[in-house]
């Protein structure tokens, strides 16, 4: 169990990363939306751009998630001992 402090900080951190995920799943959607019905010179361009901000993000929130899931682990166990 967590206390009031960890779980303030869980809500902010887990705020966070819901918010970047909402981020990359609207990247890649705009990216297929850019590429269907782009002006003809630009899809290529922007849907590239898209795609390459989409996985940058993708990465991001992979090491973020990881690193609050041990925070996670961690506070939840200490609560557990006490």
């Amino acid at each position: 169990m967590l206390n009031e402090d960890n779980k303030k900080k869980f809500k902010i951190k887990f705020y966070y990363l819901a918010v970047q995920l909402n981020a990359i799943i609207l990247l890649f959607a705009l990216s297929v939306v850019a590429f269907l019905i782009g002006p003809g010179q630009y899809r290529i361009p922007v849907t590239t751009i898209l795609i390459l901000i989409a996985l940058i993000l993708s990465m991001n929130f992979r090491k973020k998630y990881k690193a609050t899931k041990a925070w996670l682990d961690e506070h939840a166990e200490k609560g557990k001992d006490t």
